[in-house]
């Protein structure tokens, strides 16, 4: 068994002695501090199919908690659309936000395991930052996470991915995710 006492995720290991240091030669920080780290990683899945079968939501966050290591918890509509024959208190999806220690394992396993095996994949959208530091992605299948069975699953969903750092730039957080070795395009 694993002694979470004296534990360390090797991201984050990484992270001390590598990255800290790249990101105080490349931005001139004065302080360790100041420089920029991950804060959350949070995980969406919207279960659209659950209007029809609403255990598919529960499915799906059974799914997350496999990928996450941590209990999803179930999103509900908060208003009536009949278009979409959503009612309201709904279960539409499932969140979870992941933090510290969880953070780096669950971004350790997205960028060596799971996002190599995406199927055409040319690289992240370096883009995809929202002014403030954040990255967002998606990704379109969740079987691709080496923790859910292929052969178990009925239905395949896709999930969004937000990264959150400290950073103040889209600049900084961009060289931040490329000394993780996030994989963007050119």
């Amino acid at each position: 068994m694993l002694d979470k006492t004296n534990y360390e995720p090797r991201l984050k290991k990484f992270y001390l002695e590598v990255v800290v240091p790249e990101m105080i030669k490349q931005f001139g920080y004065k302080n360790r501090l100041a420089v920029p780290r991950l804060d959350k990683v949070v995980l969406n899945m919207g279960v659209g199919e659950s209007t029809a079968d609403s255990k598919k939501a529960s499915i799906a966050a059974a799914d997350l908690a496999l990928i996450a290591g941590q209990k999803p918890v179930v999103t509900r509509a908060r208003l009536a659309i009949s278009q979409f024959k959503v009612r309201e208190n709904m279960p539409i999806g499932a969140k979870v936000t992941l933090r510290k220690e969880r953070m780096y394992e669950f971004v350790d396993r997205l960028v060596t395991i799971a996002l190599p095996r995406v199927r055409d994949f040319r690289g992240l959208n370096g883009k995809s930052f929202d002014g403030r530091g954040n990255f967002a992605m998606g990704v379109k299948e969740h079987i691709v996470f080496p923790e859910i069975n292929y052969d178990k699953v009925d239905q395949i969903w896709g999930m969004d991915v937000i990264v959150c750092t400290t950073a103040k730039t889209d600049d900084e957080a961009r060289a931040l995710l490329k000394l993780f070795n996030f994989p963007f395009r050119q």
